[in-house]
């Protein structure tokens, strides 16, 4: 009764690995019963059930003999940010765009570039990390919002503080694509989130993509083999290995990818290795440095 009024709604959601209890929705069945009956023997009134946009939102994690209850302060899942209007084949969560960027420490303070970008889900979210900008700014609502002791008045001002703390990007940020298509859904989805004016999209195929001067950091998440024939994808990673080679001197250049063996025929040699997930599929997230000259040159 803290958080949730008489005649509010809840929601009760459960995850049971447990020898006692067996069945998810039987946990989540008594648990709203226990809530609804508290409520009615101390109000004389019971809160209703919602189970898309309840006021207050119940997790109920059993495992074996531990049982833990929360309360759901997020809503609908953190990674919609909120400003991605349309998406395109395989788009890849916005978290774990986030998350790469992260990885490389890219912090903000040189070029970046993404010639493969679809919907422009990385550039965008080296948009936001450059300018400081919180992820879930363009979210509409959080679930926190609805508790009965939510207070308007601070989470304006948390929001504010979050705000004033923006910072200027002085370099580019770069989306291309050899899709007209893709790179129209891409501006959109930079326009919804005000961030048009720090990210340049154009129709281009990747070994034409001529980056910025100055070096800085170059991320692809290119197919996977999933729709493409193995001999073309071969192709493929070979040509991305080429244009780096001829194109990205001074640059970092960081690639996502399930298809293994197609990450041989790059043809570099990785300086870091990173296992991560996109969705179901278990990917490699490579770093390669490629110099000016060769690479002894360069340490020398």
């Amino acid at each position: 009764e803290t958080y949730l009024d008489k005649k509010g709604s809840l929601a009760v959601d459960a995850v049971v690995n447990s020898s006692v209890f067996t069945h998810s929705h039987y946990v989540a069945l008594k648990t709203k019963d226990a809530i609804v009956d508290r409520f009615r023997d101390k109000f004389g009134i019971r809160p209703n059930v919602d189970v898309d946009t309840p006021d207050l939102r119940i997790n109920i994690y059993m495992n074996k003999n531990k049982c833990i209850v929360s309360i759901d302060s997020s809503g609908y899942s953190l990674h919609k940010r909120g400003y991605r209007k349309k998406t395109g084949t395989a788009p890849i969560n916005e978290v774990l765009a986030a998350g790469m960027i992260l990885l490389s420490e890219w912090n903000g303070q040189s070029n970046f570039i993404d010639p493969m970008c679809g919907s422009g889900t990385i550039v965008c979210e080296a948009a936001l990390i450059a300018n400081n900008i919180p992820p879930g700014y363009y979210r509409k609502a959080f679930g926190f919002e609805k508790w009965k002791n939510f207070d308007n008045t601070i989470w304006e001002k948390v929001k504010k503080d979050a705000l004033d703390l923006q910072k200027e990007f002085e370099y580019e940020i770069i989306g291309s694509d050899i899709s007209a298509e893709s790179i129209a859904i891409a501006k959109e989805n930079a326009l919804s989130a005000k961030l048009h004016k720090d990210i340049f999209f154009e129709v281009k195929p990747f070994e034409n993509q001529i980056p910025p001067a100055g070096g800085g950091l170059m991320m692809v998440n290119p197919p996977y083999g999933e729709r493409i024939k193995p001999e073309d994808i071969i192709k493929l990673y070979q040509s991305i290995g080429n244009t780096l080679k001829n194109h990205y001197q001074g640059y970092q250049a960081w690639i996502i990818s399930s298809d293994l063996n197609a990450l041989k025929f790059i043809g570099l040699k990785p300086s870091k290795k990173i296992d991560l997930f996109n969705g179901s599929l278990e990917c490699k997230f490579l770093k390669f440095d490629v110099y000016s000259g060769s690479k002894k040159a360069k340490n020398n």
